[in-house]
């Protein structure tokens, strides 16, 4: 129903690669990966070197059970790797191939594309990822510079050169307290520049005091927001930028309810195509809607590799490419109990829930509030895909339906005014 995710991988495991590590041109008010350089106190090297460079791109061809290879590159900001850097790394992707197909995806904020990049990027058929959370007035509030001065103007800049030069591009937007409000500006705009295939990420950071943290995030309590109903003994704070969960709630509601009447088949939202599999009984594409997880890693610029992209830090690192295999690094029992748990520390509460079959408690990270019944692991967003799963259900089982009668999905904007097919709901 969609192009590929780029951060879908379509093999036995995915990376997200950083090949510059946290390093970025920009200071986003709300980015939870600026602060892992303290996981490398003393680093002035902030790029990966030829040789971990080499050694991962062999080993992730190599152990990979798929005949196509799908490479991210994140950061930070990758683009600050230079050209030539990827230049190089498609030439050794070519050299390690060993028959495969490789496909990359380059995730970036856009305000450094110049046309030298347009041409490497489209000679090479990378998949760009742009970062935009909207018309200027929802994403520059957040999304400043260093100098703590607008972005927007020059991701648009960077969005021009890529259809300029045919460059195959997708959206990701962080939901957060500002745009969270106005779904359908979001929604709309998004489609307006171009982007066919819509990733939307809500913004859930916790800010609690230095003293209670054995990780990497301190996290000033004096500019924390406090949870909305939270029943803890020792409260939970979500930083002022994070999405409400019943806003994010609505405004998938209403994205969802403009794209189900106008949009099938012409825009892809992550989100709806993998509830879609859900309801398909297929299970979730999307990691955070996965029953279990622990297959989409992480590898930082030196070549630590870490569980989760959400947990890079010392508690999850595996190991390092130039001394262990990603394989075994994958498949450790570390790594397995970590995927495990997602499923294992899932509250009574939530195994009992309706709308389980499509949520699965969504991200670890985001567990952190009491259940009704006191046991602990709620998901902050539970509101949210409550209100979202129940209210799409007669759309869903419309569009699987369709699927299963060997019908398009896009049938559902004209379907959309009568009842749904006669068949045995999942709620």
């Amino acid at each position: 129903m969609s192009q590929p995710s780029i951060t879908d991988a379509g093999c036995g495991f995915h990376l997200l690669t950083k090949p510059v590590g946290p390093v970025c041109n920009l200071a986003c008010r709300y980015c939870f990966y600026l602060e892992k350089k303290r996981l490398y106190p003393g680093e002035k090297q902030w790029r990966m070197s030829a040789a971990v460079r080499e050694e991962y791109i062999r080993q992730y061809i190599q152990s990979q059970p798929s005949p196509e290879i799908h490479f991210a590159w994140q950061g930070g900001e990758p683009t600050l790797a230079g050209v030539d850097f990827f230049r190089q790394a498609v030439a050794l992707q070519k050299k390690h191939a060993g028959g495969k197909t490789i496909f990359n995806a380059l995730q970036t904020n856009g305000t450094r594309l110049d046309d030298a990049w347009c041409e490497f990027l489209a000679a090479n058929q990378f998949l760009v990822g742009i970062s935009v959370d909207g018309p200027a007035e929802l994403h520059d509030p957040y999304r400043v510079d260093r100098r703590r001065q607008p972005t927007w103007a020059a991701v648009m800049r960077g969005v021009e050169r890529l259809k300029k030069h045919g460059v195959e591009f997708n959206t990701l937007t962080v939901v957060h307290r500002a745009n969270s409000q106005q779904p359908l500006a979001v929604y709309r705009f998004l489609k307006s520049i171009g982007s066919q295939f819509l990733q939307f990420i809500p913004l859930v950071e916790r800010a609690v005091p230095a003293e209670k943290m054995t990780g990497l995030r301190p996290g000033p309590m004096q500019n924390a927001a406090p949870l909305a109903g939270s029943k803890t003994r020792a409260p939970s704070f979500v930083t002022p930028e994070s999405v409400v969960a019943e806003d994010y709630g609505n405004f998938l509601c209403a994205i969802f309810d403009e794209w189900v009447r106008h949009d099938v088949g012409q825009t892809f939202v992550q989100l709806f195509d993998a509830a879609l599999g859900s309801w398909m009984g297929l299970g979730s594409s999307f990691c955070v809607f996965a029953e279990t997880c622990g297959r989409a890693l992480a590898i930082e610029h030196n070549g630590d590799v870490f569980s989760c992209d959400h947990y890079v830090d010392l508690p999850h690192r595996l190991g390092n490419v130039m001394s262990q295999s990603l394989g075994a690094m994958v498949n450790s029992p570390s790594q397995i109990r970590f995927g495990r748990d997602k499923l294992d520390l899932l509250p009574k509460f939530c195994r009992a829930c309706a709308v389980r079959f499509a949520c699965n408690g969504e991200c670890p990270k985001h567990r952190f509030l009491p259940a009704p019944d006191g046991e602990a692991g709620l998901n902050y967003l539970c509101a949210a895909y409550k209100k979202f799963f129940h209210h799409i259900d007669p759309a869903m089982r419309g569009m699987a339906w369709l699927l299963q009668n060997n019908q398009a999905p896009a049938r559902i904007m004209q379907m959309m005014g009568d009842p749904p097919p006669a068949r045995t709901a999942r709620l």
